[in-house]
């Protein structure tokens, strides 16, 4: 793996100055956008698989999975649990199928759009053990604060799925304001530098670890949301 990845290039020097805004009024106002067909048909899909494998297993959420080499090492790690890794490319998936040939058999990898699959899930009652995002899409520029996960406006149900939140980045605001909109939303968060020695569990993290990018991982415990 070639350490040639270029570090994130912002015009952001620190959190943006209209994060507390924004966060505050996606939690007072419920996004009603509609959902797309594809993914109503994968949640359909994940919830007849769930129920077939057993539906009081802890789920594990892998949203932005690409491939799906971070789910098989989720599934490897928690092999009591369920592992469900969702990506928007079918392209993405297909690699990932004819890579990681067998899957292990808790894990389910899906063609969806996470917001609005994670939408179907809360409105289904599923609580997660855990939800790992790792190396979404930064989305740099100041202009693209409603794009990242804690600026967009499917930022509350993501709180309602409850469990764990593992993030991990190579862009240290990023981790930064996710932390803060938690903090807004009563949740506390951590953030701790990943050790250059760490072993990889997704492409992106191999390549960024070879390219010397300060690597940071965010945990936060959705079970323990204050009332704000």
């Amino acid at each position: 793996m070639f350490g040639n990845s270029h570090q994130v290039a912002s015009n952001q020097d620190g959190p943006h100055e209209q994060l507390a805004a924004v966060v505050v009024r996606h939690l007072a106002h419920p996004w009603r956008a509609p959902v797309a067909a594809h993914t109503r048909a994968a949640f359909a899909e994940a919830a007849d698989w769930r129920a077939a494998q057993g539906a009081d297993r802890p789920l594990v959420l892998d949203s932005g999975c690409g491939t799906g080499r971070s789910s098989v090492w989720l599934a490897g790690h928690y092999p009591e649990a369920l592992v469900i890794g969702l990506d928007q490319s079918g392209e993405r998936l297909r690699r990932g199928h004819l890579r990681f040939d067998p899957l292990p058999a808790n894990l389910l990898l899906l063609r969806a759009e996470a917001a609005d699959f994670w939408r179907l899930a809360v409105e289904a009652g599923w609580r997660v053990r855990e939800h790992c995002l790792f190396y979404p899409n930064p989305w740099p520029k100041s202009a693209h604060l409603r794009r990242r996960w804690h600026g967009h406006p499917v930022f509350p149900v993501l709180l309602q799925l409850g469990g764990q939140l593992r993030l991990r980045s190579n862009w240290p605001v990023y981790l930064e304001e996710m932390r803060l909109a938690l903090a807004l939303a009563g949740v506390t968060a951590s953030i701790s530098p990943l050790p250059g020695d760490v072993t990889p569990v997704t492409d992106f993290e191999e390549k960024y670890l070879a390219s010397e990018h300060p690597l940071g991982e965010l945990l936060g415990n959705l079970e323990a949301r204050r009332a704000r």
